[in-house]
């Protein structure tokens, strides 16, 4: 009778001679086989479901493991949201404005600079940074790229005296741009810096760049913001946000190759390098306004923790609204960035005079983030 798999231990049914005369009988002192358990019917389903069941608990460990310290990051987050701000820890006038291009490329007017003027009146702006660029890969400047550069500056220190106008020059860089902007070579850097004294002899005020992605540790970033400080009189930089758990840039970056924080050793070298330093506290991927004010306070702290004092610390805010991976609109948002930020003063430097907010971007500002700003960040007390 041949068996079907599920059938492999039963024993035959009895109906044949147990010993057949072509088979001799076993010896009387012959040892009986080891005998076993006989499987059950579906013993061979059961060995399967088995072996599922352990995939199925080693995949459950594999997510907790992996989720478990998120979790408790994010709970970390949620927590350090909690309080009170101390009294005090609003504006030191020392916040700044990031401007679109066409501010200098013409299509902006003196009625554009009068509307500025009235929206910025009583806050604590005291820096526009204008995007004139960017800068071309090779570290020049086109002068063709604002060529209302004069115009604006003089108008605005006329409307706004006291309002310092930054050129504001980016470009992407390698090695994670492999095309773009590459740092190692000297005659790039070179060129940048020739292009900072291109725009202060425009009239500027200063120059302030925001080149990315840099990754953290780039000696030849460092390299540029050296060469860079006799060549400006206020040199300011955008900055990436700082590890919020040690080494999570390099964890991050081995698996997505985009090690989007700083150590915070390294923004310290950084800032101590620049007049002023502001940190794109956005773009957090955090999807609650609890987790993204948590997150906020945290940055807030850590900057503080590295910034010389004589180097004007400014935390981003959110005045725009996408909806994509890494931002959501309903969570990073003016009031939270406000709170995370007067949570991280208050527990790490609440005195400090050097510290300020600033504002990304005019173009994509709503009233509501400019009434959120005023309410939460200028009159506070």
């Amino acid at each position: 009778m041949k068996r079907s798999p599920n059938q492999e231990n039963d024993p035959e049914p009895d109906t044949a001679d147990p010993n057949p005369p072509s088979v001799p009988p076993a010896p009387a002192d012959a040892p009986e086989p080891p005998q076993g358990s006989p499987a059950p019917d579906d013993g061979s389903r059961t060995g399967r479901a088995g072996g599922k069941k352990k995939i199925g608990r080693w995949a459950l460990g594999v997510t907790l493991l992996l989720l478990l310290p998120l979790l408790i990051a994010e709970t970390a987050l949620r927590i350090n949201y909690a309080g009170d701000p101390k009294a005090g820890t609003y504006s030191r006038n020392r916040d700044a404005l990031w401007l679109g291009h066409a501010w200098v490329d013409g299509r902006r007017t003196d009625a554009d600079v009068t509307a500025l003027a009235a929206r910025l009146a009583d806050t604590g702006i005291r820096d526009l940074y204008v995007h004139a660029g960017p800068l071309e890969h090779n570290g020049t400047l086109p002068k063709s790229a604002y060529p209302k550069a004069r115009w604006l500056i003089t108008a605005v220190h006329r409307k706004l005296p006291g309002v310092r106008v930054q050129a504001w020059l980016g470009d992407e860089v390698a090695p994670e741009k492999p095309y773009a902007m590459h740092l190692e070579k000297k005659a790039t850097r070179d060129a940048v810096v020739a292009s900072a004294r291109q725009v202060v002899g425009a009239g500027f005020d200063g120059v302030h760049f925001d080149l990315e992605p840099l990754h953290s540790g780039d000696r030849n970033y460092l390299a540029l913001l050296d060469a860079l400080r006799p060549a400006t009189p206020l040199l300011s930089v955008a900055a990436h946000q700082i590890d919020p758990l040690p080494a999570f840039h390099s964890f991050w970056g081995t698996v997505t190759g985009h090690p989007k924080w700083w150590s915070q050793e390294y923004f310290g070298q950084v800032a101590r390098r620049v007049d002023q330093i502001a940190v794109m506290s956005y773009d957090t991927m955090q999807p609650l306004q609890s987790l993204y004010g948590g997150y906020v306070a945290q940055q807030t702290s850590l900057a503080l923790e590295v910034t010389p004092a004589d180097t004007d610390l400014l935390m981003g805010l959110p005045f725009y609204h996408e909806n994509r991976f890494g931002h959501w609109a309903h969570a990073e948002t003016v009031p939270a960035a406000v709170r995370g930020v007067r949570l991280g003063l208050s527990r790490t430097d609440p005195d400090r005079a050097t510290f300020g907010v600033a504002l990304y971007v005019d173009f994509a500002a709503t009233e509501d983030d400019w009434t959120s700003y005023r309410k939460d960040w200028v009159r506070t007390s």
